[in-house]
């Protein structure tokens, strides 16, 4: 019999940890698997634990919580035999949909009954091993102030987004991928995918895979915050790598260099680090287990997200009512602006030759007077 372990977040996410320690009892094949259940006590926790089973030859371990606890179970995997399982509770669950897991906790268990493990790549960014990305730069940022927000949701990225965002300014960069040479660009943001997604079905990064032996590199020229939701919208459409503010290719290793120390994110979470940055690939470094009909049934975005769609719709065409409009009236003012300054020649004009026939008047009361 293989061994299960689940660990669990209590406190990520929305799904009630009771209801899945039931539904392991009830969905898990008792004549194929012994299980084991633990909870974490604080951050970091999942890590340990996750090493620990693996030096007992757990053969699966699973994350059983957000996008955190499922970096934090695969810090503790790599290049180990012991397999990394998904039961997706989080607001974004990014590797959980690039693998097209059931987001449902029981058909995420039936994914786990069945046990078919692939080899997958991993990245490494500032020592800190990532799974589907990390970043410097933008989305860096809005991960410092998602996290110290207090609360998760997608609205709460938005929030931060709309918010915080407005006083971000782009950065200057110089990176060299790979054994090419150093090249220095200013960007909004440079991000290294994985797998293609943030998560929530926001695509950084459409074709990357993880059994490519490659990341794909994204860098966006500064487009300012007043872009940023048509750049959302071009990542729930799958088409961001059609903008042509973004810049992408292939790699295994890139190393960035800034003007200072500043924070990337790794798998969203945030973290302080040095000016230069290294990022590279780890193939085929941990076991994953995936989904064996992940490309038998295409997954319908569901009612949050299509709201979500429709919200950055709306801003978006309001957004470009706001720009036009702009446009609008500085093209008045500037037919204005041209009236006033013909109607302020005619004024002179008249001015310069009022005060001719003025001073000849004068002139000629001047001459009577004195009799010339």
């Amino acid at each position: 019999m293989k061994s299960v372990l689940f660990i669990l977040n209590p406190i990520s996410g929305t799904v009630n940890k009771e209801n899945i320690e039931v539904l392991v009892e009830r969905v898990m094949d008792k004549s194929r698997y012994k299980w084991d259940l633990v909870y974490t006590e604080y951050a970091g926790h999942a890590e340990k634990i996750a090493r620990e089973a693996a030096g007992r030859n757990v053969d699966v371990v699973v994350a059983v919580g957000g996008d955190g606890t499922v970096n934090e179970v695969a810090r503790g995997l790599v290049k180990t035999d012991t397999a990394l399982a998904i039961i997706p509770c989080g607001s974004g669950n990014g590797l959980a949909r690039h693998l097209m897991l059931p987001m449902s906790p029981k058909r995420a268990i039936e994914v786990i009954n069945a046990m078919e493990v692939h080899k997958l790549d991993y990245g490494v960014v500032d020592n800190h091993p990532f799974l589907c990305t990390c970043g410097i730069g933008f989305d860096a940022f809005i991960a410092e102030k998602f996290a110290s927000a207090g609360k998760r949701g997608m609205m709460t990225y938005v929030e931060k987004i709309f918010k915080d965002g407005l006083g971000y300014e782009s950065e200057t960069y110089e990176y060299i991928l790979d054994d090419q040479e150093p090249v220095k660009q200013e960007a909004w943001l440079i991000s290294c995918a994985n797998a293609s997604q943030y998560g929530n079905d926001a695509y950084i990064a459409p074709q990357a895979s993880m059994k490519d032996g490659e990341l794909d590199i994204v860098i966006m020229d500064p487009v300012g915050i007043q872009n940023v939701v048509s750049v959302n919208m071009e990542m729930v459409n799958k088409t961001l790598d059609k903008n042509q503010n973004i810049h992408t290719f292939k790699g295994k290793k890139l190393t960035v260099k800034r003007q200072q120390p500043g924070y990337i994110h790794f798998d969203g979470e945030p973290a302080m680090a040095p000016a230069v940055v290294e990022i590279e690939l780890v193939e085929q470094g941990i076991n994953i287990v995936v989904n064996g009909n992940a490309n038998k049934k295409k997954r319908r975005p569901n009612m949050f997200q299509l709201a979500m769609s429709e919200f950055f719709n709306d801003v978006d065409t309001l957004n470009k009512a706001i720009v036009q409009r702009s446009q609008d009236l500085l093209e008045q003012g500037k037919s204005l602006q041209k009236d006033i300054v013909e109607k302020s020649k005619d004024i002179q004009k008249d001015i310069v030759e009022k005060g001719k026939n003025i001073h000849k008047l004068n002139q000629e009361i001047l001459n009577k007077l004195t009799g010339k």
